[in-house]
């Protein structure tokens, strides 16, 4: 195939991938003009209207949408290629791109990420903080982290924290004008702060357990929020229930700031794990951050998780 065929279909994937001639352009670093230019030419050759496009959006067509599922692993295979390459130089090298949650982020990625990256200029991380739970592969992520239970089998998984425990939080001035719930049912007639869901739009249905009964609660309340940190606020002032990691609430339940009720209610969660699909092993900078990301139990002096 001629390199200017290759670059045309780069050009095409990037639009389909982004649904977008704007952000398109700038990651591939040309002019919308020039670049939509390369799409009508691409399409005239092939003889096949590629993408749709609108004022407002853009999106491919039944023959887009094949060519795309059939040409884009084929190129991330050659991008992999290159990354592993790249990797028998003297430094390891790259772009690690990591999806997870806020929590994870602040009590996990970071403080480990922070002792590595220094030591290894050339690997770069981008981190997005999303609750959606993304298809990493189409999104062109290396890592994405979810509990145990979320991550799908056809993934490489290592742990990267414990067990995760929860609780349900307020503040004494608000249990003091607000008789606290003794069972689940009583969370209805709350004030709750709630989540949204980045990837579905919805609420989050709080998840509760005590011995083998478990049961989801969709709750309601005046806030809604779709970060932790902006719910542990809010429930520091007093404006109703949150349900949080216990790790989070810990220092003001301790202080008393906070106070925890429904506690046999409250579940563990396995542990956070990061994975990656298998066909991404061969980068040596995702060996060295999944590595530094691994959970090491404390107490057998042990690794979990298997190795990459």
């Amino acid at each position: 195939m001629a390199r200017d065929n290759l670059s045309d279909l780069q050009a095409f994937l990037a639009v389909a991938r982004e649904r977008s001639f704007t952000r398109a352009a700038a990651q591939l670093g040309v002019s919308q003009s020039a670049l939509s230019h390369t799409l009508r030419a691409l399409e005239a050759r092939l003889g096949l209207r590629l993408l749709t496009r609108t004022t407002r959006s853009v999106s491919t067509t039944e023959a887009g949408e094949r060519l795309f599922q059939a040409v884009s692993p084929r190129f991330e295979q050659i991008d992999a290629e290159l990354a592993a390459l790249a990797d028998l130089r003297d430094k390891p090298a790259g772009t690690i791109r990591i999806t997870a949650i806020d929590h994870t982020v602040n009590t996990v990625i970071w403080p480990r990420l922070k002792t590595l990256l220094p030591a290894y200029p050339d690997i770069k991380v981008e981190i997005t903080v999303d609750y959606g739970l993304r298809d990493i592969v189409a999104d062109r992520y290396d890592i994405g982290v979810r509990l145990g239970d979320q991550v799908a089998k056809d993934m490489i998984a290592v742990r990267i924290s414990p067990d995760l425990k929860m609780a349900i939080v307020a503040s004494p001035a608000y249990l003091a004008k607000h008789k606290a719930p003794k069972a689940p049912q009583d969370l209805l007639a709350h004030n709750c702060i709630t989540l949204r869901l980045t990837g579905s739009g919805g609420l989050y249905a709080w998840e509760l357990k005590k011995d083998d009964h478990a049961l989801q609660v969709r709750v309601d309340g005046q806030l809604t929020f779709n970060a932790v940190p902006q719910m542990l606020d809010a429930a520091l002032d007093g404006f109703g229930l949150a349900f949080l990691p216990e790790d989070v609430a810990l220092p003001h339940l301790r202080a008393g700031r906070l106070k925890s009720v429904l506690k046999d209610w409250c579940p563990v969660f396995p542990g956070y794990h990061a994975f990656y699909p298998s066909r991404r092993q061969s980068s040596r900078a995702l060996g060295l951050v999944i590595d530094a990301l691994r959970y090491r139990d404390p107490r057998a002096g042990t690794t979990r998780g298997k190795r990459p």
